[in-house]
């Protein structure tokens, strides 16, 4: 057998490991899997870069999508590295001990899995974001309730938005599905009328989308540029489209396309 069988073996197993817990601790690995600790550190290091685990104090945390839960696995495509440049900028964002809702699109996933293993309150309406945070200690989830969207997962109509009413967030980040000169859009009308009511909850609003999304419309009006408070997008969006939302009075924040994927070992701990 081959050094690099035995090497993907060894990683199959040690996700596994992370899958079925949730958290394990690194002595734990080790001894499960009977190698030192820097060969399980190694085996990390490739699934952070992944998307499948998260590293944090003391142990690894799984990022991965349950079996049930590939409801993004059509959507990576080439815009799949802008999101994870506009998600690690958007999570500098936000504060340990915040309180953040968190929508159900692909750019709010990766988002998610940057903030895994951090203390925070977590609302979401989204089973794949969800799943996310189930198993950890630092996070506090609230899932909302509702008609669930097969296609995405996520709960939606007068359930959620009754929820939401009786909610107060510091902090609400929402996906789009394009952006023109009267505001931002999504495609679907039911998601349109819960993600208001995500706004009118919050203290503040961040959207967060790839440069692709701008010029573009969808199904349902969202809000007008000006009614949210900051849009976080990769550094290939249009001049003019940055002039545009500073117009209208939004903070933009453009990730850097030498951001790293996913915070170091360092920066997650010194969160904690």
């Amino acid at each position: 057998m081959s050094n690099v069988n035995v090497t993907d073996q060894r990683r199959v197993r040690l996700l596994e490991l992370i899958r079925a817990e949730g958290f394990v601790s690194i002595p734990d690995l080790k001894s499960a899997l009977d190698v030192s600790e820097s060969t399980v550190r190694r085996d990390l290091d490739f699934l952070e870069s992944e998307g499948e685990a998260r590293r944090t104090h003391g142990g690894v945390f799984f990022t991965g999508q349950a079996s049930s839960m590939r409801m993004f696995e059509d959507r990576r495509a080439e815009q799949w590295d802008r999101k994870r440049q506009v998600a690690f900028a958007a999570s500098k964002l936000i504060d340990n001990h915040d309180t953040l809702l968190l929508d159900g699109g692909s750019t709010t996933y990766e988002l998610a899995r940057q903030l895994v293993g951090r203390p925070l309150q977590v609302v979401t309406n989204s089973l794949p974001l969800a799943n996310l945070f189930v198993s950890g200690v630092q996070a506090d989830l609230v899932m909302l309730g509702g008609y669930i969207h097969s296609r995405t997962g996520v709960a939606l109509g007068p359930y959620a938005n009754q929820m939401l009413s009786s909610l107060n967030v510091q902090t609400a980040v929402l996906s789009i599905a394009g952006a023109d000169h009267r505001g931002f859009y999504n495609s679907n009308l039911l998601l349109v009328e819960t993600e208001r009511a995500m706004m009118s909850c919050a203290d503040r609003t961040i959207v967060v989308t790839d440069s692709s999304k701008f010029g573009k419309s969808s199904l349902a009006r969202l809000c007008r540029l000006s009614e949210v408070d900051t849009v976080v997008c990769d550094d290939e969006l249009d001049e003019l489209w940055q002039e545009q939302l500073r117009e209208a009075g939004v903070n933009l924040v453009l990730a850097s396309r030498e951001a790293p994927a996913s915070p170091t070992e360092n920066e997650v701990t010194s969160n904690e």
